[in-house]
């Protein structure tokens, strides 16, 4: 697996792991979710010209028979998941505004080693934690998040630019199901376990919108 930035040439990919990563929300009864149209690609662009897309994609050479694509999965060299994020100067840190994953490539920790990269990206840049928002119920979205060090915040811990981001999920109908925000600290370790953590059954990964599969999804 490598990490890289997104490029141009990727945008269209990413929609489609998007709109495949949404389908798992079905089986929650969150069919709204799954019909979710992904990022434009005007909208991935900005993210792309800014830095702040990312994509993890199956290794071009030879791969085990087991870990090879089926035929209408990602193939070779081709995106598999991917991150975008933008930085909120006044908090000091990198939010998290999508984590979707494949389904072919679920459980096999893209998602993380995705957020794992970014948080190398913000240190050197001086941010001080990760932030997302997400569903607190889905059990690939919250619970996830906190196996791998994130915190719930307070609705009194949100800043500003939280609010904000929170009060535009809220226009889009994404409170119909509970959702908080979350923050990891870049400052130090993260801790590898959380009281969240002792509940949790799945994983999965992004953070505001919609999100992937059980693997790593944020919505």
């Amino acid at each position: 697996m490598l990490i890289r930035p997104a490029t141009a040439t990727d945008l269209p990919s990413l929609q489609d792991i998007e709109r495949a990563a949404g389908e798992p929300f079905r089986t929650l009864g969150m069919a709204s979710i799954a019909d979710d149209e992904p990022p434009t690609l005007a909208e991935l662009e900005r993210y792309r010209a800014a830095g702040r897309a990312w994509v993890a994609t199956e290794p071009e050479g030879p791969t085990r028979p087991e870990r090879r694509p089926k035929a209408e999965g990602p193939t070779a060299g081709a995106p598999i998941a991917y991150l975008i994020g933008r930085h909120l100067e006044a908090d000091l840190t990198e939010h998290i505004e999508q984590v979707s994953v494949h389904p072919r490539a679920a459980r096999r920790g893209v998602g993380r080693a995705l957020i794992e990269h970014v948080a190398a990206f913000a240190r050197t840049r001086g941010s001080t934690a990760l932030t997302l928002t997400t569903f607190a119920e889905v059990p690939w979205n919250a619970p996830y998040y906190a196996r791998i060090g994130f915190s719930p915040l307070s609705e009194a811990e949100l800043t500003p630019a939280l609010r904000a981001i929170r009060a535009h999920e809220a226009d889009l109908g994404l409170d119909r199901w509970p959702r908080l925000c979350m923050r990891r600290d870049l400052t130090t370790e993260h801790p590898t376990e959380h009281p969240m953590n002792r509940t949790t059954k799945r994983t999965t990964g992004f953070t505001t919108g919609r999100p992937t599969g059980p693997d790593e999804v944020t919505r």
